[in-house]
């Protein structure tokens, strides 16, 4: 069935790129409503959590709803509902930003596995795939291909030795995005930063909120929380820009080298074959392997070790 969020969620932060304060609030939606940003400071204009609401930005996913009202860095938000299982919700944000708190999704798994999740009595479709999609861009593709659930093969080349060269694959059922995924952190190289900063970018990054290495250093307090976070974090984020469907995938993502564009254009390129998916209604089987199935059941260990990154 699909599911909400049963309660407000409200988080507070500054936005990675803009630097500004930004406060940012989950409220539960009805039935079929699908994922909604809502601007509390433009008259409340609604902006779709869709593919085809997406416009070029650098380095993160931005939505725009073609009248003038847009929202950024959306990514890790959008990977948690994913990832817990919500279909239905209103995001409020009082401003251009979603506030980036700890450059993981943890955050916003706490926040909404807290507010507890509420069943709705309506039945979950999701967009099972033909047949193989691919796009390319020099060496880097993404490829969707037909599986009876969401899963995601991804690797990653670095010169950086802290990153490297970097390759995990994931089975998305058994909660698998908040035991394997949800705490890996935004990375970056540490020339980057520079030259982002120079062009009015990453002006609300840290090395709290974000990994940044050089060479073969890993800059930021602590280190690394896995020693594939990098990996791992783009796997979040593919989780968060696939979840712009708008509806669960019963599919096998592959990226290579992708990124936030990459996956859109594999979006776009999905949805202008009609030959290539269809619409299915979940049994309980299939609803057993989607990624929020069996968030519920374990909430309260979750939120602990949610609660332990962020003191950490």
């Amino acid at each position: 069935m699909q599911t909400t969020i049963a309660q407000k969620a409200q988080f507070r932060g500054v936005g990675l790129h803009s630097g500004a304060a930004v406060r940012l609030a989950i409220l539960p939606a009805p039935a079929d409503h699908g994922i909604v940003f809502v601007r509390t400071d433009l008259d409340r204009a609604r902006i779709p959590a869709r593919w085809d609401h997406v416009t070029p930005s650098q380095l993160c996913t931005l939505l725009d709803n073609g009248r003038g009202a847009t929202v950024s860095t959306v990514e890790h938000v959008m990977a948690a509902l994913s990832g817990t299982g919500i279909n239905n919700a209103v995001v409020e944000v009082n401003g251009p930003e979603v506030p980036i708190l700890d450059g993981s999704a943890a955050p916003f798994v706490q926040g909404i596995l807290e507010a507890g999740l509420r069943q709705q009595a309506a039945p979950l479709r999701a967009i099972r795939i033909l047949r193989e999609v691919e796009v390319r861009q020099g060496e880097a593709f993404a490829r969707l291909s037909p599986a009876d659930h969401l899963e995601i093969h991804f690797d990653i080349d670095f010169v950086d030795a802290a990153i490297g060269r970097q390759e995990k694959r994931l089975d998305m059922a058994n909660g698998s995005f908040v035991h394997e995924l949800m705490d890996s952190r935004t990375f970056c190289r540490q020339a980057d930063v520079v030259q982002m900063q120079k062009n009015g970018l990453a002006l609300g990054g840290t090395y709290l909120n974000a990994v940044v290495v050089d060479g073969d250093r890993v800059l930021s307090p602590g280190g690394l929380r896995h020693r594939d976070e990098a990996v791992r974090h783009k796997m979040l984020d593919a989780v968060g820009d696939l979840a712009l469907a708008g509806a669960p995938l019963l599919a096998r993502y592959t990226g290579h080298r992708a990124g936030h564009a990459m996956t859109n254009k594999l979006l776009r390129a999905l949805f202008a074959q009609p030959e290539a998916w269809e619409w299915v209604t979940l049994t309980p089987a299939m609803e057993s392997r989607q990624p929020g199935a069996g968030v519920i059941a374990s909430a309260a260990r979750l939120v602990s070790r949610t609660r332990q990154l962020a003191v950490a």
